[in-house]
């Protein structure tokens, strides 16, 4: 037996070293100088040796396909030329998650870069639902808009597209979602995973977020413009301006950091470390981030605050953020933002704690984890059944009841098509609407039909098989704690960022490690020192750990050792760099 299979983390979780071929490790040390360790790490998720020069510095020119392989995306990009020339009456209209408002921020700002304005419409969350609407619609053509531009949305939405077409309204629909056998009826449909999409557009760009679709439609824009001389005499929007906006939506929609949404991520890191997104630069000064921002600032800091508006506040908040130029505008906005995220997090702790009681309810969670409660705030809902998922290891539903209806959203795990369980629940007549993709869904069902769609969704998606493979924890390794002070181990390791879903960062076993000096800091991480036999200490830090198995081991510290594992980063602080280690999980020595 594996001297890990011995162990019983606390998580429940079985730990494995990540299988590396060595051979392939070697040739990659030879032809490009990399110290063994990257080597390592760059095998173990499927790099090639032929792919790590771009990997490692991924470029529009190498990672960027050609958006005509898209089907419908000539038609639209030739289709907003044509409105931007005209100075056409445009809307967009969006979601109203980070994805949705990163989208409609960078056509909006295309619009404005071409000389031509667009009008944002974003839903509200509980008076409209998601997506798009048959009222909403038709009010903008009575305004008198003649083209929308939907955004994150629109793929399955027939009815509302029909009453568009009726009122005179033509749709361009960039979306991706999960689509059903037929398409509605827009005046063009961009979405990489339509049925009758080629198997390899699909597999380049079935998994790029909304609002990288919108950077493809922007690029298709810029060329039909071109193509039709729009361009004469000035010179062309400096689209790779944008990518900062698409690096946000692309994190927060936790699509997998590969392909192209890399570049994307990378090349928007860089962006928006030169700051000139006001929005953003006011944001993240709220957030409180004194170092250069990174996938994990996206993630945890600036994504929430954006959501936040959707959540609790005005909808539209996020995008009109992230698409004013106007520095006095930003700092009010990101003020509001970051009130409402305020006020999000006492929200989402009350409906946390009740879900977690519901979930226990009749014992420990099945294959799937579903919750509901009446009078919880929708608004929250889908950040609660992230934490459940992370919590449990398993696929995570929770919903939100009023008056006998239902309005749930759920978080999946690789490997969990929940956004296609919930259109086939949609098909069957368990949900009266509803949709997603593989790692998010969101629907609206009747409350008394829940407990049959909690079966029909753990039947459809597998989830025992499946959740069962995600469960595993894979490691890069074993590291003492003093390789670890010096930090080069943790700048080398920098180098092979963004790290994301489907990208993990690297995660190392410490060995028998003591734990000193534990604590609890903020409303519930854990902060300590870990100590070994030679005297070394280092920083380390549990997030959300408090009330969880992992909290507890490392709070009860004392003299017996523990194995961690962790991540390992360089935190910058006043000009001051220190190495800490992330610690995800811990077990006794046997």
């Amino acid at each position: 037996m594996d001297a890990l299979d011995r162990l019983q983390p606390v998580s429940g979780r079985p730990w494995r070293m990540r299988p590396v071929d060595l051979r392939v490790a070697r040739a990659i040390q030879e032809r490009y100088g990399l110290p063994e360790l990257l080597a390592r790490v760059v095998v173990g998720r499927g790099v090639s040796l032929d792919e790590v020069e771009h990997h490692l510095a991924p470029s529009l020119r190498h990672g960027l396909p050609n958006p005509s392989i898209l089907k419908d995306m000539d038609k639209a990009a030739e289709r907003i030329a044509r409105a931007i020339r005209s100075r056409e009456p445009t809307a967009v209209f969006a979601d109203y998650d980070v994805d949705g408002a990163a989208a409609a921020a960078v056509l909006i700002r295309q619009f404005r870069a071409l000389g031509h304005g667009a009008q944002l419409y974003v839903p509200d969350r509980r008076g409209e639902g998601y997506g798009l609407n048959a009222a909403a619609l038709t009010a903008l053509a009575a305004q008198g808009v003649r083209l929308v531009i939907a955004v994150d949305c629109g793929t399955t939405a027939f009815e509302a597209l029909a009453a568009g077409a009726a009122a005179g309204l033509e749709v361009i629909v960039l979306d991706h979602h999960s689509p059903e056998a037929g398409l509605p009826p827009a005046y063009a449909l961009v979405n990489p995973n339509r049925l009758d999409e080629s198997a390899e557009t699909t597999r380049q760009l079935g998994a790029v977020a909304a609002c990288g679709l919108a950077f493809l439609a922007a690029v298709a824009v810029n060329r039909a413009m071109r193509n039709a001389g729009g361009f004469a005499g000035r010179a062309e929007p400096d689209l790779r301006e944008l990518l900062d906006i698409v690096a946000l939506g692309t994190v927060c929609d936790v699509v997998p950091l590969s392909g192209v949404n890399r570049v994307f991520v990378a090349r928007g890191l860089q962006a928006m470390a030169r700051r000139r997104n006001c929005g953003l630069a006011a944001l993240a000064d709220r957030a409180g981030i004194a170092q250069p921002v990174d996938a994990e600032h996206l993630g945890f800091l600036l994504g929430p605050r954006i959501n936040a508006g959707g959540r609790i506040g005005r909808a539209d908040l996020g995008a009109r953020l992230l698409a004013t130029d106007d520095p006095l505008e930003a700092a009010e906005i990101a003020g509001i933002l970051d009130g409402h995220n305020a006020d999000r997090r006492a929200i989402e702790a009350a409906v946390l704690d009740a879900a977690l009681m519901a979930a226990e309810r009749d014992g420990p969670p099945g294959a799937l984890v579903m919750a509901a409660g009446e009078g919880w705030h929708e608004g929250v809902v889908g950040i609660v059944a992230a934490r459940l998922k992370e919590r449990y290891q398993r696929p995570a539903i929770v919903a939100a009841v009023t008056e006998g209806i239902a309005k749930g959203s759920g978080r999946s795990m690789p490997g969990i098509d929940l956004g296609a369980a919930v259109a086939d629940a949609r098909r069957a007549g368990l949900v009266i609407a509803g949709g997603g993709h593989p790692m998010a869904a969101g629907f609206t069902a009747s409350a008394d039909r829940l407990e049959e769609l909690r079966a029909f969704l753990a039947d459809r998606m597998g989830a025992t098989r499946a959740t069962a493979a995600a469960q595993t924890i894979d490691l890069d390794g074993t590291m003492a704690v003093s390789a670890a002070l010096d930090g080069t181990m943790a700048t080398s390791l920098a180098r092979l960022g963004p790290f994301g879903s489907g990208y993990p960062e690297p995660r190392f076993l410490v060995p028998a490690a003591r734990v000193v000096q534990a604590a609890t800091v903020g409303s519930d991480h854990i902060r300590f020192r870990l100590t070994d036999a030679g005297g070394h200490w280092l920083g380390a830090i549990a997030f959300r750990a408090a009330g969880t198995p992992l909290g507890d081991a490392l709070l009860a510290g004392g003299s017996a050792a523990l194995h961690l594992v962790g991540a390992l980063r360089i935190d910058r602080w006043q000009g001051r760099e220190r190495v800490s280690f992330r610690v995800e999980d811990a077990a006794r020595p046997w």
